[in-house]
């Protein structure tokens, strides 16, 4: 048996003593008047009480109020409450010191125990004294409460120990109805009363033995047994029954006054301690010693015992201890799905498939009949078991078969009669047939074989602790530093890992991976004790095992925690009480307690199997996680952002201003603006507006400007991007707010030379405004300012002077690099999306909010342009939400969504074949390059970079930047059957510019400017030789996917958004020839080209159809069937869903308008299934309801039908074709297609202009556009 500190504290002499029953706090009243509270687990001090006067004696909680009574010297009993750390009353009474102070456990009763020879029971409710019990003619040293009897005992120094009665005082208390005068009688002739007249609490028993003062008495918690201590050294066993009481025994050994004395809770042991300095543990059977445990300098004034834990605590001359007399870990061994471990001394098996729980083996007479064994290792191989058991420095061990593998033995065999035994401070298996033992003292380490016989024996290579399984064959050995790796066979040590004492060590179910458990750190390494990984914990670790997804989940004091591979560590569950884990399966852990029974603790493993496919980079599982789980609060947000996650975290945060700052954080603009929009704040503002600017994106950069209303930086932009009409509208606003200085500015970037002149002269600055007026050319200025300032001309012949002179010129703003920057953002370089970027998105429909809350109290979109009108700088709102008859109002704007149809209309896989043989397919436009290895010393001139790119790549934007405009229009020709390319010149142009840079030459030689030729596919290996470079260089191009549908389609959608139809038209048809001339780098972006021209075609037929009905609405009013079926042929264009709202909205006025309720009514279903907006939604509710009661149209429409499965558009007559075209059409022939848009025509319109693209022909051949390598 040893003593196992857990806590130790130093303070002033320690007097009294206490556990609470369920918080880990421990009260401490010391000599020097004060009361300490200590979490005995974290070893740290919760508060200190001070409000005695002198020393303070007793001390005790309350079992379930936040309560706590302390007496002292100063004759006072005080109630504190300590959550509040305050006292509450104080009770007076005593008329000496205050010994000993409890509650009662059912009761609403103090005790106290005084040197004025009296012990009183206090009501704490009442703060009243309910009783006093005298009998006693010497110091009341202590008194006690029975657990569970209604009777006192104490001690006092008169040599005595009393028991008292107090049913009587119970019975009067719980007493519900007064009693009669028979019962008052009958219990006032019950007892003699004493000195006081109280009859509530007698006598029971006088117990004489002591020869000197009784210092301590208790009840043993079950049995009828009292023990006792005195200053005569002895420790006294007494006996009770309902009539006596006797002296049982006497424990001699203490050489000084025994101060205290109690029953163990849980063995047949007495603790007791005294003034010589020791703690002494007694057999109650034998009344003899069993342990003996000393302390130098310090005696020991008090003793207590945790009412439900295994844990004491004393008191000393300088402070206190809190310690256990035997481990609790219960020694187990996991094999599959069975438990062996070790319970009251019999080896147990638990089945966790089938629940089965039996005892298979005793070990009784292993070791010490007090102490548990240590550990327990399993061969599955022969089915036994090793139990090792250890008393203080002494190990022995039992070898021992288990019964078969089914079998339920009636009668358990002791181990040390079917096995073998030995001595050894550690023995494990370490292979079928072999067993490894550690002899501690001689530091030598036996291999033995199942019979126990020693067939090798290795010293210690090192000071060894202790020894743990290592694999096969292979041992790990604890030292003091760390632990090492040691092969058997070689007899040497492998490799090693420095970490603290390792205690205990855990393998992973596939043996890849252990954990190393030291006091309070966790190292985690492979099987080689590589890479490893430290997490340290405050407070004691008390077990460990591994998830099956490679987690290691430990317990400690009072939680359950988890570890990554990488160290990262988290908390999963708080426990009352330790456990002892043992396996993880799914959602449930599986432990032991402290009294070794099993136990099944739920769980929830979402945060760290989240973390854990984070950590190994499984995207899919990580998304599928956030979108299936409540996983949120700041401590994954803050995981996150620490592992450089931050758009992870987007996922998350609920919080706006967290939200913001990560999605500045990760640069994800369209967050962060939707968010700013919603919280508002200047701050925001103006934080968003650098990190816009950091990304090119000078359109958000404009509207922070314009919400913070930062007038100098907004001109400067618009100077940057060539925005000369905002410029101008800014040097309005200057005027209207009269800052000459923002004036000056934007005529100084407007190149404004009068505005400057006047300027000038209104503030003062005659000779400045003179200059100015001069150097503009403007004589007639230059004479009224001179006459303005009251000087004439020859005043001013110093200033004539400088603004004559040769050197001076005139200020003009610099020109613009790019004339479209003002429409479109700058170019960045090209980035992709992350994973968790595109998922952040995928849900969202075109113009919709990112995240709902964000839209919660939004006024409306900010109108960058209609900012600058007005004259208040106000935010303008946007225009209605109705949609009106002949049109549709505003839609927010938004980054495209998705693409609008889908590669297989275009029905070209089956005829690829055909249509190569046909027209030649990606036949070679150019001849190949001849050997390029040219002799040793030849002077023939190689071949030039352009020429490179015309060989190297089928795709007609690369044709165009090598200055190939006719390959690049034979491709064209063949790959999409384009035959007018004047449209195209512009975009052929930009290609051949882009992918060229020009260094001027020097300009005294007057030498030609240096062309250089940009690559797209520069090697950045160095080691590659320039011609391996050469031989497959691409050219780079300025337009990508990404500037397109971040500039010109955003703008697109826009005009859609506000109705301008006639604007949107030729925009679109801009950026459709653009994508025809757009490269993409990888397959997936090359793809995105294909499917953007098709949403430009949806996009041109749905606005072609639109026009031509208002068309015809001007025309012909009297055509409303011809009417109706436009607009609802406009329904089918595929756009974004945001539009396709605004066209059925339309629609269904129109419908409804002309009393075609059923035909509206169809419009109104298609509107709900898109999800609107409420509004919305109660609208076309409304029109439902209204077609229900009049399902019927009054004007027929003969040329659509809204059953039809396919809808496809003529774009030529903006007619359906009936069902699709598909087995061709009633009057004979087949439907057109165009080879670039894939857009569906009628017979009658084949070898025409595509009326989508203009420079394709209807019914032409095409191999398809190359748009990728």
């Amino acid at each position: 048996m040893q003593m196992l500190t857990k806590f130790e504290s130093k303070s002033n002499r320690v007097k009294g003593i206490a556990f609470h029953p369920k918080l880990p706090l421990l009260a401490a009243s010391l000599h020097n008047g004060s009361i300490q509270l200590w979490n005995y687990q974290t070893g740290t001090i919760y508060d200190r009480l001070e409000e005695h006067d002198g020393p303070v004696r007793g001390i005790a909680f309350h079992h379930s109020q936040p309560l706590l009574v302390s007496g002292g010297d100063d004759y006072k009993i005080k109630v504190w409450n300590h959550k509040t750390r305050r006292c509450n009353y104080t009770l007076n009474g005593h008329l000496d010191y205050v010994r000993t102070v409890y509650f009662h456990h059912e009761q609403p009763w103090i005790l106290s125990a005084s040197d004025d020879q009296t012990i009183r029971i206090w009501n704490w409710q009442s703060r009243t004294c309910i009783a006093i019990l005298s009998g006693h003619n010497h110091y009341v040293m202590s008194a006690q409460f029975h657990p569970k009897e209604d009777l006192i005992v104490s001690a006092s120094m008169d040599q005595t120990v009393r028991v008292w009665d107090i049913s009587g005082l119970k019975k009067k208390s719980t007493s519900a109805q007064p009693m009669s005068i028979e019962e008052q009688i009958a219990r006032a002739n019950s007892g003699q009363a004493d000195l006081f007249g109280n009859t509530d609490a007698m006598v029971k028993y006088v117990l004489e033995g002591h020869d000197r003062g009784v210092n301590w008495a208790s009840f043993h918690p079950t049995l009828p047994l009292i023990v006792s201590a005195g200053d005569d050294r002895q420790v006294k066993l007494w006996r009770m029954s309902d009539t006596r009481a006797w002296e049982v025994d006497t424990c001699r050994g203490h050489f000084n006054n025994v101060s205290s004395a109690l029953f163990h809770p849980r063995h047949e042991l007495i603790v007791s301690d005294g003034e010589d300095k020791t703690i002494r543990v007694w057999d109650m059977g034998k009344r003899t010693a069993v342990a003996t445990f000393r302390r130098e300098n310090d005696r020991f004034w008090v003793l207590t015992a945790h009412p439900q834990l295994n844990l004491f605590a004393a008191g000393h001359d300088n402070g206190l201890i809190v310690f256990k007399l035997d481990r609790e870990r219960p020694a187990h061994s996991l094999h599959n799905d069975v438990l062996f471990y070790v319970r009251d001394k019999q080896v147990r098996q638990l089945d966790y498939s089938t629940g089965a729980d039996h005892a298979l083996l005793s070990v009784k007479k292993l070791g010490n009949q007090y102490v548990q064994p240590r550990s327990l290792s399993f061969n599955p191989a022969e089915r036994s078991v090793i139990v090792t058991s250890i008393n203080a420095e002494q190990g022995v061990y039992d070898l021992a078969p288990l019964p078969r593998e089914g079998a339920v033995p009636s009668d358990l065999a002791e181990s040390g009669s079917v096995g073998k035994r030995g001595t050894a401070s550690n023995a494990i298996f370490v292979a079928r047939n072999r067993l490894a033992t550690l002899d501690k003292t001689a530091q030598t380490i036996e291999i033995r074989d199942l019979n126990n016989n020693v067939t090798k024996t290795m010293p210690c290579p090192t000071v060894v602790n202790d020894i743990f399984f290592g694999g096969t064959a292979s041992l790990l050995l604890s030292t003091s530093t760390g632990v090492s790796l040691f092969d058997i066979q070689q007899q040497k040590v492998l490799t090693e890992v420095t970490s603290p004492t390792v205690k205990y060590v855990v393998w992973s179910p596939d043996a890849a991976h252990v954990a190393l458990l030291s006091k309070h750190t966790i190292t985690l390494t492979d099987k080689l004790l590589s890479k490893p990984a430290m997490i340290h914990e405050t407070i004691r670790i008390k077990s460990a095992c591994w998830d099956e997804a490679g987690v290691l989940l430990y317990s400690t004091l009072n939680h359950i925690k988890y570890a990554l591979p990488n160290g990262d560590s988290g908390i999963i569950k708080t426990l009352d009480q330790p456990v002892y884990l043992t396996r993880v399966k799914g959602k449930t852990v599986s432990c032991l307690d402290r009294s070794a029974k099993p136990r099944n603790v739920a769980i929830d493993p979402t945060e760290y199997r989240f973390k854990l496919a984070l950590v190994q980079g499984k995207h899919e599982e990580v998304m599928r996680i956030i979108k299936n789980s409540n996983l949120v609060g700041q401590a994954i947000i803050a995981y996150l952002q620490k592992k450089g996650y931050p758009e992870i975290a987007l996922h998350f945060v609920q919080d706006k201003s967290t939200r913001f700052d990560l999605a500045i954080e990760c640069g994800n603009l369209s967050v962060a603006l939707e968010t700013a929009e919603a919280i508002g704040a200047r701050e925001v503002w103006e934080r968003l507006a650098p990190a816009a600017l950091r990304q090119g994106n000078h359109k958000i950069v404009e509207r922070c400007y314009q919400k913070t209303k930062n007038f100098e930086r907004l001109s400067f932009l618009y100077l940057i991007t060539g925005n000369m009409e905002k410029l101008k509208k800014m040097a309005t606003i200057a005027e209207k707010r009269g800052d000459a200085m923002s004036r000056f500015h934007n005529a100084l970037y407007l190149g404004d030379e009068a505005a400057r002149g006047r300027i000038l002269s209104e503030v003062g600055l005659d000779a400045l405004a003179y200059v100015a007026a001069k150097k503009a050319g403007d004589e007639a200025g230059a004479s009224k300012i001179a006459a303005q300032a009251g000087v004439g001309e020859k005043g001013l012949q110093g200033v004539q002077e400088a603004a004559s002179s040769s050197s001076s010129s005139k200020l003009h703003p610099p020109t613009v690099v790019n004339a479209g920057s003002a429409q479109y953002n700058w170019p960045t370089t090209g980035t992709t999306e992350s994973y968790f970027d595109k998922a952040l998105v995928a849900d969202v429909e075109e113009g919709g909010t990112i995240f709902k809350d964000n839209a919660v109290g939004q006024q409306g979109e900010h109108d960058v342009d209609g900012w600058l009108e007005g004259d208040d700088f106000v935010d303008a709102e946007d225009a209605e939400d109705e949609v009106a008859l002949d049109g549709y109002g505003a839609a927010t704007s938004g980054t495209i969504a998705a693409a609008a149809a889908d590669e297989g209309a275009w029905d070209l896989e089956e005829d690829d074949a055909a249509l190569a043989e046909t027209i030649g397919g990606d036949a070679p436009v150019v001849a190949p390059l001849s050997d390029l290895t040219a002799l040793e010393g030849s002077l023939d001139p190689g071949s030039s970079e352009a020429e490179h790119w015309l060989r190297n790549s089928p795709i007609a934007a690369d044709h165009a930047a090598a200055g190939s405009f006719d390959t690049a229009m034979t491709l064209l020709a063949r790959q999409a059957g384009i035959v007018d390319f004047t449209p195209l010149k512009p975009h052929f142009l930009a290609c051949y510019q882009g992918a060229r840079a020009y260094l001027p030459g020097a300009g005294a030689a007057n030498l030609p400017a240096l062309e250089v030729h940009l690559r797209r596919n520069a090697s950045d290996e160095a080691e590659e030789s320039a011609s391996a470079q050469l031989a497959k260089s691409l050219p780079v191009h300025a337009r990508t996917i990404h500037s397109i549908t971040a500039g010109p389609l955003q703008e697109a959608y826009k005009l859609i958004n506000t109705n301008k139809l006639p604007e949107a038209e030729p925009l679109f048809r801009s950026i459709l020839l653009s994508l025809v001339l757009t490269v993409g780098t990888t397959a997936e972006e090359g793809q995105e080209i294909l499917d953007l021209i098709v949403l430009c075609r949806e996009y041109l037929l749905g606005i072609a159809i639109e026009l031509s009905r208002r068309s015809l609405v001007a025309s012909e009013p009297e055509n409303i069937a011809r009417h109706l079926e436009l607009a609802a042929l406009f329904t089918h264009a595929g756009m974004q869903p945001a539009h396709r709202q605004l066209a059925l909205r339309a629609a269904m006025n129109e419908a409804r308008k002309a009393g075609n309720m059923a035909m509206a009514a169809g419009f109104a279903r298609r509107l709900l299934e898109l999800g609107p907006s409420p509004k919305v939604e109660q609208v076309a509710q409304s029109v439902l309801t209204a077609a229900e009661r009049a399902p019927r149209d009054t004007v027929p429409v003969p040329g659509y039908d809204p059953h039809d499965r396919h809808f496809v558009i003529c774009a030529g007559s903006h007619r359906l074709i009936p069902g699709g075209g598909i087995g061709g059409l009633p009057g004979g022939g087949s439907v057109q297609e165009d080879p670039l848009t894939g857009a569906k025509y009628l017979p009658e319109f084949k070898g025409q202009r595509c009326r989508i693209s203009g420079v394709s022909e209807v019914g032409g051949q095409g191999s398809g556009l190359r748009c990728w390598i």
